[in-house]
């Protein structure tokens, strides 16, 4: 029979080198635990809905080969249905297959990878936008100062000009920060 385990990348990695894995579930051990959870196949990605979606690195999908286990397993009823249960490590030599799984929105949908070369870029383009706006709207202030006030005002009008810029600038970068975090 297979079960399945949702897993961190990086602890999987890290198992498949030591030779044994006793990660329980997302940020929670064997240990704490008592056994490590898994799924049937038409579970997995509800559990991972239900308990992964935040996760912020790279997850896998372990499928597990029952009679490879050398841990003992078995269904436990959790509320109205049932769920596999590992109670010991994970040999690495049950899995049979692991699958990369793309990261999740909030709502349940998936969402493409981005690089990080990409992610950097995009970050510097966008803050120097905003500076370049500032700096704009302080020369404007400037000129405007100078222009209605006289020559001995010019520096109050980049001040001025400096504070309205940042006024606009830092509501539309947190506005813009936390769309990207939903």
């Amino acid at each position: 029979m297979q079960i399945f385990h949702i897993a961190e990348k990086s602890r999987w990695d890290a198992a498949k080198l030591a030779g044994s894995y006793a990660q329980s579930t997302y940020g929670r051990t064997l240990e704490d635990e008592g056994f490590i959870h898994a799924s049937r196949e038409d579970q997995w990605e509800t559990v991972r809905e239900r308990y992964y979606a935040d996760a912020p690195g790279p997850l896998v999908l372990l499928t597990i080969e029952t009679d490879k286990l050398t841990s003992e397993w078995r269904e436990d009823t959790v509320g109205d249905t049932t769920y596999p249960h590992i109670y010991g490590p994970l040999n690495p030599a049950a899995v049979v297959h692991e699958k990369p799984l793309p990261r999740l929105q909030r709502h349940g949908t998936a969402r493409p990878q981005e690089s990080f070369a990409k992610l950097f870029f995009a970050e510097i383009i966008t803050r120097m936008c905003a500076a370049v706006l500032v700096m704009a709207l302080a020369i404007a202030g400037h000129y405007a100062a100078v222009g209605i006030f006289g020559e001995d005002r010019g520096l109050l009008g980049v001040i001025v000009g400096a504070v309205v810029g940042l006024a606009i600038v830092v509501p539309l970068l947190h506005r813009r920060n936390a769309r990207l975090k939903a």
